[in-house]
């Protein structure tokens, strides 16, 4: 016999590692580096891992707490400017986390519905309320102003990624382009005024517009008389969250 087809004893082959949560996210995010978030079920990871599917569910509940288990994991890469006001640092925080779901197309869809509890989202969460309270913002607008914020960069993001390439969102770009511009001014009189000004800015200019409009309105809009709006941190509670 073909030592080469000869089948071998188990004793011979090499010790599976022990099956965990953190070897199970490990792998998937090995296939989504390498092939997308869409490859990534607990069929192809069961594979992967030489194990059967209903041993996975032991240590991830279903695929959507996977996903949040992987975007956890990338927004560990995500951190704030080191200089620059509190704003600035702000800004560039949520940028770098909006550019970590374009990075990773089906990422950022999966992420409107599938929040993150892990330690680097509470991390980037505790940053943000951290940059909002050292602009003077009330507590309790901060508290409700992340999740704004969040919402914002994570929509942005999956709009993006929810096309197949750049030709796709060039083509759907066009036909806007071309919708607005054909627009009768007797019936659309705003949109045939703004046309150009709807269509202006680079996608980054766009993005930081936006981010700026949000940070202002937060830091200015009071939250309803039955939540909680006090000032920035008191001393001692930021000596208990140090």
């Amino acid at each position: 016999m073909d030592p080469r087809t000869e089948p071998r004893s188990r004793r011979e082959r090499p010790a599976k590692p022990a099956l965990s949560r953190a070897v199970i996210v490990a792998a998937a995010m090995e296939i989504t580096r390498a092939e997308g978030l869409r490859k990534v079920t607990m069929r192809r990871l069961a594979r992967e891992l030489d194990t059967g599917p209903a041993s996975l569910y032991v240590y991830v509940s279903n695929t959507a707490a996977l996903h949040a288990a992987i975007l956890d994991e990338f927004l560990g890469t995500v951190e704030a400017p080191a200089e620059g006001e509190w704003h600035e640092r702000l800004e560039g925080l949520l940028t770098a986390y909006t550019a970590v779901l374009l990075a990773h197309p089906g990422l950022a869809a999966s992420a409107l519905v599938a929040r993150p509890g892990g330690p680097c989202y509470l991390a980037l969460l505790e940053t943000l309320l951290r940059l909002l309270d050292e602009g003077g913002v009330a507590a309790g607008r901060a508290a409700w102003g992340v999740d704004a914020l969040l919402l914002y960069a994570t929509a942005t993001a999956a709009e993006h990624a929810g096309r197949d390439g750049a030709d796709d969102e060039r083509d759907d770009w066009d036909a806007l382009t071309r919708a607005i511009d054909a627009v009768d001014e007797r019936t659309h009189p705003r949109i045939a005024a703004l046309g150009s000004a709807l269509l202006s800015g680079a996608p980054r200019e766009r993005l930081a517009w936006g981010f700026r409009a949000l940070i202002n309105g937060i830091a200015r809009t009071p939250v309803p008389s039955a939540a909680p709006d006090g000032g920035p941190l008191s001393a001692r509670d930021q000596g208990a969250a140090s």
